[in-house]
């Protein structure tokens, strides 16, 4: 059973579970985006209730540089993923509104990316409603950067991946980091805390730090379907309690399903994700795609499939709010 070390980059963990089942990974070639079982998938999951996807990737390799694509085993997805690639994948699942997520691109290129999805927010022909772009709160021209978003009508937070190797543990707490979070309360934007699992107790220390902030825990933060560490699970669930504790901290249910095991199935997920949705509780949990990564090891609309079949029993009005208002509420869309 695969594990994730404590210093692991996720991304790291991704390549190498990918190249593992390199045989499962959607072929760059399918238009459809449709891999096996997802017909099927799709046709149980007819959209009852609309989607709002928080998690939304798109990245033109002809504007920007994504470093980590260059690691081993997600060559599938080192490829340009446009607004029409993701309507086509969406196809069916409906997705009403997006919000687009940074894909941790080169620094030089966080104001390119930022304008690129800003652009695409005006256009009333896509979903996109609103944005969280990439920033480095801990470098020293932050301020200057993120400032001249603040009357962006679309730019709705900041995301910085903490769990890449060159940001060691801890980098959450340094003073700059936590000032210039804290700055983002005051311009009305989030932060997204996306960072190991066994460092989420970080994450909750700079909650306490930043009150008049607002913080998404990104991908019921990132516990490994696969793991049977035992310790690293407690520490995650001390982390996410610790976070949930806090009524200006939220949870995107999404991300697990690239750390399953090859044949996958909805149960695999069911603890990780069901512990975050109780944890959070139903007003504080949203859906989120995490397109095109998911396509790792699932299709979009297998990822649908099995959060549906997940939370099946639940009320309907809690499935609502998991899939669609939540987010509408959080993002303001």
């Amino acid at each position: 059973m695969t594990q994730l070390p404590h210093t692991t980059d996720r991304r790291e963990f991704l390549a190498k579970t990918a190249a593992a089942a390199s045989s499962f990974v959607v072929p760059t070639t399918l238009l459809s985006d449709l891999g096996p079982g997802s017909a099927s998938a799709a046709e149980d999951s007819k959209p009852v209730i609309p989607i709002v996807d928080t998690h939304q990737h798109l990245w033109d390799l002809k504007k920007l540089t994504l470093p980590w694509l260059k690691n081993e085993g997600v060559k599938s997805i080192n490829r340009d993923f446009l607004m029409k690639d993701y309507l086509e994948a969406t196809r069916g699942q409906g997705v009403s509104k997006t919000v687009y997520m940074e894909v941790n691109v080169r620094q030089e290129d966080q104001d390119l990316e930022a304008e690129w999805v800003i652009e695409m927010c005006r256009d009333k022909s896509n979903p996109m409603k609103a944005a969280v772009i990439g920033g480095y709160p801990h470098d020293r021209g932050f301020k200057k950067y993120i400032e001249q978003y603040e009357d962006s009508d679309y730019v709705r937070g900041v995301r910085t991946v903490l769990h890449d190797p060159d940001r060691p543990k801890g980098l959450c707490l340094q003073k700059r980091f936590v000032k210039n979070v804290k700055l983002l309360g005051k311009l009305g934007m989030s932060f997204d805390l996306c960072m190991r699992p066994d460092e989420l107790a970080d994450g909750a220390r700079l909650v306490e730090k930043c009150p008049k902030t607002m913080f998404v825990v990104d991908h019921c933060g990132n516990m490994p379907v696969v793991s049977d560490d035992a310790e690293l699970r407690k520490k995650w669930m001390a982390g996410m309690k610790a976070l949930a504790a806090h009524e200006n901290v939220v949870c995107k249910i999404s991300g697990i399903v690239v750390t399953a095991s090859e044949n996958w199935k909805a149960a695999d997920l069911a603890p990780n994700m069901l512990f975050c949705i109780d944890t959070f509780g139903e007003d504080r949990a949203y859906f989120a795609g995490d397109w095109p990564v998911c396509r790792l090891r699932a299709t979009f609309a297998q990822w649908v499939a099995a959060l549906k079949t997940i939370v099946k029993d639940r009320p309907l009005e809690a499935q609502k709010k998991l899939f669609a208002k939540n987010a509408e509420k959080f993002y303001r869309i």
